[in-house]
């Protein structure tokens, strides 16, 4: 899987332009929340609606390299890289690597290191990644009994998303 199609599937379920009251991230295009443009174009400020509506599909596609998809170029296995983006995206990079540092059994850093690399290619890479879509459900879940409107707004879509991930 190129790095292109890695991006073209987020950009595919992430969609165009929303301003949910239930989104914490406030207005998002392309997925980019106000918070991640501001941060990106160094603004020192969330971006504004405005700037936010403008962000174009190319200036997306240079966040979702540069910060979603780049800490795991070292994945070797396309589908569970595919997957760990997505979970980058839905819940920070950071999130996405300790959790697949929990079911690999190795230090929870959050930095995909050597002890990390070692142990992915010792596991059967179809049980890495299904086992990291368990465990997205149950971080959801998790979500979801703590707050109402998470539950109502954005429980069954990032169940539907992780769950898409099966192999």
């Amino acid at each position: 899987m190129t790095t292109d199609e890695l991006i073209e599937g987020i950009l595919k379920r992430e969609g165009g332009y929303s301003n949910r009251p239930s989104d914490r991230g406030g207005p998002t295009n392309f997925g980019i929340a106000a918070m991640t443009l501001g941060e990106w174009r160094h603004l020192g400020r969330p971006a504004t609606i405005a700037e936010v509506k403008a962000l174009t599909v190319d200036e997306a596609w240079s966040i979702y390299w540069a910060r979603y998809v780049t800490p795991f170029e070292v994945i070797p296995f396309d589908e569970l890289k595919a997957q760990l983006v997505d979970f980058g995206v839905t819940s920070g990079p950071v999130t996405a690597i300790k959790t697949l540092q929990r079911l690999l059994g190795v230090p929870v850093d959050g930095i995909i290191g050597p002890r990390t690399r070692e142990a992915m290619v010792v596991v059967p890479w179809r049980l890495t990644n299904n086992a990291l879509v368990g465990a997205r459900m149950a971080f959801y879940v998790a979500i979801a009994e703590k707050d109402r409107v998470q539950r109502e707004a954005n429980f069954w879509g990032w169940s539907r998303r992780a769950i898409s991930f099966l192999v």
